[in-house]
């Protein structure tokens, strides 16, 4: 049972990786960096953007000496820590578990792009009149999603309480 479950969160990280890779494969061979194909008027666009800096584009605009290595040494040890915690929780505990496999899959595609590039790939752009949302891809879709369902774990919710005899 505890190997399948292991198995079943290799392949959920591995699916994220795959389908985040071959999105982003697709934008950079449709796409121009900054051009836009509008999906939804005044709403949604596919647009290239490259961030440079960590999630929500924090620390793009900072510039100091081998910035690349160290984001992507920065993004391998906590990707490894993760899997360390992730190995450790309770079988029980399903929702954390689902929630760090998608972490865990969108965190590599990201530290694929920013090795073989240095820069990670984003491209959904929501946005309202002047106001943008941070440019994304699948692989942040992924880790929010997984943040998610750990905070719902986090919170109990779907775990069976087991009630105690008194």
């Amino acid at each position: 049972m505890v190997a399948s479950r292991l198995q079943l969160e290799l392949w959920t990280a591995i699916v994220i990786v795959v389908l985040d890779q071959a999105v982003k494969a697709v934008v950079r061979t449709t796409l121009e960096l900054h051009e836009s194909i509008e999906v939804i008027p005044s709403f949604l666009s596919l647009t290239r953007v490259h961030n440079y800096g960590a999630a929500f584009g924090l620390m793009s605009a900072a510039e100091f000496p081998f910035k690349t290595v160290v984001m992507s040494v920065v993004a391998a040890f906590a990707l490894g820590a993760l899997t360390w915690y992730g190995a450790a929780l309770p079988a029980e505990q399903r929702l954390a578990r689902l929630g760090l496999a998608l972490i865990v899959g969108g965190a590599a595609g990201n530290l694929i792009d920013r090795l073989r590039s240095g820069y990670v790939v984003d491209f959904v752009d929501f946005y309202w009149r002047d106001w943008h949302f941070w440019a994304f891809n699948v692989a942040d879709a992924a880790i929010t999603v997984g943040v998610s369902l750990m905070i719902l774990d986090l919170l109990q919710i779907g775990r069976h309480r087991v009630s105690r005899a008194v």
